[in-house]
């Protein structure tokens, strides 16, 4: 007996999917069958993204989100919407960090952390969410199938490293933040739930694991090995699946047991 996750005619998007986790997540939902709203700044990378998916056989539309603005939030969901349905699954991705000790943090390194980390997760979570909100309370009984919300959270939101204290913070009120939502939404058919991922090898950071730092990193990991984007796939469906009903609230690592 086989058993799959089938998103057919699930409308999913994906914040910060113009490289890295959200690119790899977009790739995930559409493998499985949703038509993905790719959203980030980078636009033309975004055009290449949804070209590679529907030369794969996927639906993707591409839409321009600057999350430290409210104002392009707002417009990239009204966009979104209006252009491909009602937003079913947000995978709430985006995200910065700075590298440097606490007493050499300034206001605007920790502004640029907070802005996008926190503010921006949490107001496009905010827009998308008062959406579900509303058909779900317009809907007949049992006519709302149920939403999703996908916060990226981090181990370093479980566990403090040095020299990005702030990412750490910022990712620990991400944490706090899902379980807000979890409380208030879910009695509307709403879950929300975050995913806390360790290291992962992405072209982003790939060249940083071969210097020296990086192989300290790595040598501190319980099994001395990064994680590969495709090892969220999993978790991500799981979470994304109208299987996962009963889901609502959870903080769930995938580090390879770095934050235990």
């Amino acid at each position: 007996m086989s058993y799959s996750i089938d998103l057919d005619k699930r409308i999913a998007m994906v914040t910060g999917a113009s490289s890295g986790l959200g690119a790899q997540f977009a790739r995930t939902l559409s493998r499985a069958g949703a038509t993905v709203v790719l959203a980030s700044r980078r636009k033309n990378k975004l055009e290449d993204l949804r070209a590679e998916l529907q030369a794969a056989g996927g639906a993707a539309h591409v839409v321009e989100m600057d999350v430290t603005d409210q104002a392009s939030i707002q417009s990239a969901v009204a966009q979104a919407e209006a252009e491909v349905g009602p937003i079913e699954l947000l995978v709430n991705n985006s995200g910065v960090s700075t590298t440097q000790r606490l007493q050499d943090v300034s206001p605007q390194d920790f502004d640029f952390v907070f802005d996008t980390n926190v503010k921006g997760a949490f107001f496009v979570a905010q827009e998308v969410g008062k959406r579900m909100l509303a058909r779900s309370k317009e809907a007949a009984p049992g006519g709302f199938a149920g939403a999703r919300i996908i916060n990226i959270a981090s181990a370093a939101g479980l566990r403090v490293l040095p020299q990005i204290g702030v990412y750490c913070m910022s990712k620990a009120a991400v944490i706090q933040m899902t379980k807000a939502m979890a409380v208030e939404w879910g009695r509307f058919g709403i879950s929300v739930n975050a995913i806390c991922p360790g290291y992962i090898d992405t072209e982003i950071n790939h060249a940083h694991w071969d210097t020296e730092q990086g192989q300290k990193l790595i040598a501190m990991m319980p099994r001395k090995r990064l994680g590969q984007a495709q090892d969220l796939d999993g978790l991500l469906l799981m979470l994304a699946s109208p299987a996962s009903h009963l889901i609502n609230g959870a903080v769930i690592s995938a580090d390879d047991g770095f934050s235990v």
